[in-house]
């Protein structure tokens, strides 16, 4: 159920419904964004400033999402199947496949659907209120507070004139403690007529700072259910 509340900065107060509907029109109206069922993305993460990595996402609806980053041969992969998640971390001398706690697979399955938090919020069981206006870098930019169904929360700030997504700030609890992350956006293009981010910067406290640069998009390629489940081979592992 959305909560609506009212602005209670500037002459003209905006609603909440008006938020999201100017949000959706501007991402390309609900019958393109109704279209995109799945989404490859490819390009490049650069993280700590030093180490720049290729990488490749792969997004199914409703909530599936598989991410690739691979670096003098190695590939380390992360994947959530809307049950749970299970990753491979070659960097850190681990080859196969394990799966995540349900606290470590939070930033995935929270980063799952397609078009953000923002769009079909409230078929996912997610609650969102207008907080009116905060700065955003000068930009006087549009609050919405986004409660998930397990309970982390996510703000969301809007462009006053475009009315997308600039920034995210995701708080989840982890083991007992609250992790922040802030997400900065910006180089929207268009991919079968619904608007995504091409630069995604973000930074998540004790977890240092990464970029990630889109150089490839594509909507609506064939993914097999199987990329997302846990290897079948090692299927009895890690249970």
């Amino acid at each position: 159920m959305f909560v609506l509340m009212l602005a209670s900065a500037g002459a003209h107060a905006t609603s909440l419904d008006e938020l999201l509907a100017k949000n959706l029109a501007a991402r390309g109206g609900a019958d393109k964004v109704a279209v995109i069922k799945t989404l490859k993305t490819e390009g490049k993460l650069l993280f700590g400033g030093q180490f720049e990595l290729r990488l490749a996402q792969y997004q199914k609806a409703p909530d599936s999402v598989r991410s690739e980053a691979s670096i003098q041969g190695l590939t380390a992969v992360q994947a959530w199947d809307g049950k749970e998640a299970w990753q491979i971390s070659p960097f850190q001398g681990r080859k196969d496949p394990e799966r995540m706690s349900a606290d470590d697979a939070k930033s995935l399955a929270d980063d799952a659907p397609i078009a953000g938090q923002l769009i079909g919020a409230h078929e996912r069981g997610s609650k969102i209120e207008y907080l009116g206006t905060e700065d955003v870098d000068g930009t006087d930019a549009h609050k919405l507070k986004v409660t998930l169904k397990n309970g982390d929360v996510e703000y969301v700030y809007l462009d006053p004139d475009h009315f997308l997504e600039i920034r995210t700030v995701a708080q989840r609890s982890v083991r007992g403690t609250q992790v922040e992350s802030v997400t900065d956006y910006g180089d929207y293009e268009q991919v079968a007529g619904v608007y995504f981010p091409f630069s995604i910067a973000t930074e998540t406290k004790g977890d240092g700072r990464s970029q990630t640069t889109i150089e490839h998009a594509e909507a609506n390629a064939p993914i097999d259910d199987s990329q997302f489940a846990f290897p079948a081979a090692h299927a009895g592992a890690g249970k």
